[in-house]
C-alpha cells in the first residue's frame, strides 16, 4: 500500500495498477482534470505538477511530468496540482493571479502546466532571474501567447519580496505529517496482476533483485514509462528505487565524486558543475527541468541509449560503475558497460550502485558540446566529450567519448592515437579530425544524416582546439594587464 498527500488530503492506495501514471490518476480515479494531457512522452508540460518532499525541517518542492510518473512514486510525497493553488476562500493563487494580470493564457491547454511550474520557482527561487525563469519553463511549450507575457508573469512574481501563501504557513506541519509516512520497511503496490516493490536500502534491493531477476528498475522513469504511455507495453514487475535512501546520496572522496545511481541529474548538478563546469553546461540542456528533477544518473547510463547525454561524458571521464548483485560488488569503466545496441555488461539480478566520477587533474583539458535542433528539451544528435591533458605544449593523455556516432556511446580511439604524443597544434588537430573519419560509421535518422555527423564529430575537436587557444591567449592578456 502506498501512502501520500493529495494536496492536504490522506490517500492510501493499495489495489492500484503500478503501471497507472499520475496523470491518468488524476484524471480517471481522482476527477482532476485541470492536469492536461498534450505528449505523454515528457515533451510539451502541460501535465506538470508539483510534488512536496521532506528536506530536514523543510519542504522540497519539484516541478514533474505526471505522464511519465507513476504512481508508485507518490509514497510519502505530497501531490499537488492546479486545482490546490487556490486559498480556502476561493482566491487565486499569487501564481495564478499573475497570470490573468499579465494575459498569460490564450487557449488555456499548456496553462496548467506553466502555473505548477512557476508556483515550483516561486517556492525554490523565491528572487529568480531571468535564467532562472527560462530553465523553469524550458520545459513548458506554448503555440499560442509567443511567451512573452508569461514570462511577464513570472518576472513580476519574482520581484514581489516574500510570496506569502498557505503552502508557506502550514509548512511545518506538513514537514511533521510527510515524516510519519516514512518507513524502513518494503512497500508494495499491487494491482491488475502487476506489482511493484518499493524498498528504503540497497541490500533490500539486492535481495528483491536476486528474488525477481527480472524485474524492471524505476527510478525517475523519465523513459521507463514510455513503453506504457508510447508503445502500450505492460510491466508485470518493477522495483522503485526512489525510496533507496543509500543510491541518493553525494559523497566526494580524495579521488573523485561517488553518486549514487538513484540521486537525481538536478542534485547532481552542483557537484559536477563545480568539477567540471561543461557537464553543468550539458545538465543544463538536459532534457527539461522537470525531466532532471526525475532523471537519475544512473537511468541514463542503465537506460544503454546510443544517444544519451552522459555516458559519452563519463567515458571521457574515465568514469566507473560500481555494479551489485546480491553481496557480490564489482567495478567496471563506464566505457565497458555498453557492448552493442542496448545490450550491456550488466548481469540479470544485478544493478548500478554507484558512479565513481574522477576529480580533474593537472594540465587537463575538458570540453562537451551537444548537437541537436533545438537547444532545449531535445536529444542529441551528436554529443562529443573531449578529456585532453596538455603537458609543455604536447598532448600526453586523451580520452574522447561520442553519443550518437554508433550503435553505443564510444571512445574515438583512433582520433586519441592521432593527438597522444604529438604537439597539441592544428596539423596535429586536422591529423586527427582526419583520423575520428575511421573511428565510426554512423547512421542517417531523422536527427542527422551519417554525413551530417561524421563532419560535425571533426568539427568539435576542432572547436575544442580553438577555445582551447583562446583561454591560453585570454590568460596571457589577463597576466599582462
Amino acid at each position: 500500500m502506498i501512502t501520500f498527500l493529495l494536496n492536504q488530503e490522506l490517500r492510501q492506495e493499495q489495489n492500484l495498477s503500478p503501471n497507472m501514471t499520475v496523470l491518468n490518476y488524476l484524471r480517471t480515479r481522482i476527477g482532476k482534470t485541470g492536469t492536461k494531457e498534450g505528449c505523454g512522452s515528457g515533451d510539451c508540460g502541460a501535465c506538470t505538477v508539483v510534488l512536496g518532499e521532506r528536506d530536514g525541517d523543510r519542504i522540497r518542492y519539484r516541478s514533474v511530468n505526471s505522464c511519465l510518473t507513476f504512481v508508485p512514486a507518490l509514497h510519502g510525497k505530497q501531490l499537488i496540482t492546479v486545482e490546490d493553488l487556490k486559498s480556502k476562500d476561493g482566491s487565486l493563487h499569487p501564481v495564478q493571479q499573475a497570470m490573468v494580470d499579465f494575459h498569460g493564457s490564450q487557449c488555456g491547454f499548456c496553462t496548467p502546466g506553466f502555473i505548477m511550474s512557476m508556483f515550483a520557482l516561486s517556492k525554490n527561487k523565491p528572487s529568480a532571474d531571468q535564467h532562472d525563469i527560462f530553465e523553469a519553463l524550458a520545459g513548458n511549450l506554448c503555440r499560442c501567447t509567443g511567451y512573452r507575457p508569461i514570462v511577464d508573469a513570472a518576472k513580476a512574481i519574482a520581484e514581489q519580496p516574500q510570496l506569502a501563501d498557505e503552502f508557506s504557513r502550514y509548512e511545518q506541519q506538513l514537514v511533521a505529517r510527510l515524516a510519519k509516512m516514512e518507513t524502513d520497511t518494503l512497500v508494495t503496490l499491487n494491482g491488475d496482476d502487476k506489482v511493484c516493490f518499493s524498498p528504503t536500502s540497497s541490500d533490500e534491493l539486492a535481495a528483491l533483485l536476486e528474488q525477481h531477476p527480472d524485474a524492471r528498475l524505476l527510478a525517475g522513469g523519465t523513459d521507463l514509462a514510455l513503453e506504457v504511455t508510447q508503445f502500450h507495453r505492460e510491466l508485470p514487475t518493477m522495483i522503485y528505487v526512489g525510496n533507496v535512501a543509500d543510491m541518493k546520496t553525494l559523497e566526494e572522496t580524495d579521488a573523485g565524486l561517488v553518486i549514487g545511481a538513484a540521486r537525481s541529474l538536478s542534485d547532481s548538478y552542483e557537484a559536477l558543475s563545480n568539477y567540471y563546469p561543461d557537464f553543468g553546461e550539458l545538465l543544463h540542456r538536459f532534457a527539461s527541468l522537470q525531466i532532471r528533477n526525475q532523471g537519475t544518473l544512473g537511468g541514463n547510463i542503465g537506460n544503454a541509449s546510443p544517444i544519451g547525454d552522459a555516458p559519452p561524458v563519463l567515458i571521457a571521464l574515465n568514469a566507473t560503475l560500481v555494479l551489485r548483485k546480491g553481496d557480490r560488488v564489482r567495478e567496471l569503466p563506464v566505457e565497458d558497460y555498453f557492448l552493442s545496441y542496448k545490450v550491456t555488461a550488466q548481469e540479470p539480478g544485478e544493478f548500478i550502485e554507484r558512479i565513481i566520477v574522477p576529480k580533474p587533474s593537472a594540465n587537463q583539458h575538458f570540453r562537451v558540446y551537444k548537437l541537436s535542433k533545438r537547444l532545449d528539451d531535445d536529444i542529441s544528435a551528436v554529443c562529443g566529450a573531449f578529456n585532453l591533458t596538455i603537458e609543455n605544449g604536447t598532448v600526453t593523455a586523451a580520452c574522447i567519448g561520442f553519443g550518437g556516432m554508433a550503435a553505443t556511446p564510444k571512445r574515438a580511439a583512433g582520433c586519441e592515437q592521432a593527438l597522444v604524443g604529438q604537439p597539441w597544434s592544428m596539423v596535429t588537430v586536422k591529423a586527427a579530425m582526419k583520423a575520428l573519419e575511421a573511428d565510426f560509421e554512423p547512421l542517417s535518422d531523422f536527427r542527422a544524416s551519417k554525413e551530417y555527423r561524421t563532419r560535425t564529430a571533426a568539427n568539435l575537436l576542432y572547436k575544442c582546439f580553438i577555445e582551447q587557444q583562446d583561454l591560453k591567449l585570454e590568460t596571457r592578456v589577463t597576466s599582462y594587464v
